[in-house]
């Protein structure tokens, strides 16, 4: 059999074949965009023979594609690769972050988290099909549409097809050190609002109760009870339409992680004792969409983590493992006990910025990695 190792990758051709993709914005809530990325990489496996089947998305997202790639024994649980093709970054960001090679680094939207990893393992399949190697295990590919926003709509989708499944790769970015991940924090977040009473704010402004001033109190409140180990963070604020009004409504959102479901339930627990009507002001929290903890140190993830560090040997460099937060759909496979890799893509910095960009170099060190890992994995 072709060493995976040998395998003619070309990291112009890479770059090459992700410019399409990256110039493809496909920002979570845009559903229209997203589908327009899913149809590109639809055509792309097609071309390499997969069996493809486009899943319509609902909740008003876009939609999943799951593909079966050529084998004997194909439709088999065997190996799954998990992705997501949205991103943070709304249309219209190209403009301030260009599709752009210099130096050693390539700049792009969802270019790092996780269009990058996706294609590169994407890649290996066409070099592995292209070579006429056939792995151990049957190979199923699912891109989903939602991942950022906490994967409301696809969970049951990506739980479903992981439980037939022997192995999950999930090429998120590297971590920091080039490492994988091999377990994951809990993420939980929340959509609170405030209920005031309005009035003209420059005639009677003592008679209105402000739900803006009544939030922005809250916010102190919130992020102040982050620890090292269980944090809260305010990231979406919307509020007021007229500076000489009162606003009655205000709307927030909170993400919190925690590294243990006991963190985690404490930290439900602190965030639904918000919830009051004092002082003529609303507080209303609903807990919204939690990815579970994934345990490190499961038997069968250690197991592809030694495998990926032997092969990492080989090739060059170094692979560690640790638990992490951020979130992925790994926590849905892991939670399920069943063995994953997560964060084995590209190597980057400043994902979801304006200046998020990959380290060229990791193109082929990972596209071998993943050639192979498909070969080894059951073997």
């Amino acid at each position: 059999m072709t060493d995976p190792l040998s395998l003619p990758f070309d990291t112009d051709e890479m770059l090459a074949g992700l410019k399409p993709w990256i110039e493809t914005e496909s920002p979570t809530f845009d559903a229209a965009a997203v589908n327009r990325m899913m149809d590109l990489v639809q055509h792309e496996l097609a071309a390499l023979g997969a069996r493809v089947e486009r899943i319509p998305g609902r909740m008003g997202l876009g939609d999943s594609l799951r593909a079966t790639m050529p084998h004997p024994r194909a439709g088999e649980g065997g190996i799954l690769l998990l992705g997501h093709m949205d991103t943070v970054h709304p249309i219209g960001t190209l403009e301030k972050l260009p599709f752009r090679v210099e130096g050693d680094v390539c700049y792009g939207p969802g270019l790092m988290d996780m269009k990058g990893g996706n294609y590169v393992y994407l890649d290996a399949l066409r070099k592995l099909l292209a070579a006429g190697v056939e792995t151990p295990l049957p190979v199923t590919v699912l891109f989903t549409p939602d991942e950022e926003i906490g994967t409301p709509s696809t969970r049951e989708l990506i739980e479903a097809e992981a439980r037939r499944h022997k192995f999950i790769l999930v090429p998120e970015p590297a971590r920091p050190d080039g490492g994988a991940v091999i377990g994951r924090y809990a993420i939980a977040r929340f959509d609170l609002q405030t209920r005031g009473k309005p009035s003209h704010a420059g005639w009677q402004l003592s008679e209105g109760r402000s739900a803006i001033a009544a939030m922005a109190r809250k916010v102190a409140e919130i992020e102040g009870m982050t620890t090292d180990d269980c944090t809260f963070s305010v990231g979406v604020f919307r509020a007021g339409q007229w500076v000489n009004c009162v606003s009655s409504v205000c709307d927030a959102e909170v993400l919190s992680m925690a590294k243990t479901q006991d963190l985690l339930d404490e930290g439900v627990a602190r965030m639904m004792a918000l919830n009051s009507d004092a002082d003529e002001v609303v507080m209303e929290v609903r807990r919204g969409v939690t990815r579970p903890v994934w345990e490190p140190d499961q038997p069968g993830t250690m197991a592809m983590l030694a495998l990926a560090q032997e092969i990492a040997g080989e090739i060059g460099f170094e692979i560690t493992g640790a638990s992490a937060g951020g979130g992925s759909d790994g926590n849905f496979t892991g939670a399920l006990g069943i063995p994953t890799l997560d964060s084995i893509g590209v190597c980057g910095k400043d994902l979801h910025t304006l200046n998020e960009h990959i380290h060229i170099d990791s193109l082929l060190e990972r596209a071998k990695l993943a050639a192979a890992l498909y070969c080894r994995l059951g073997a």
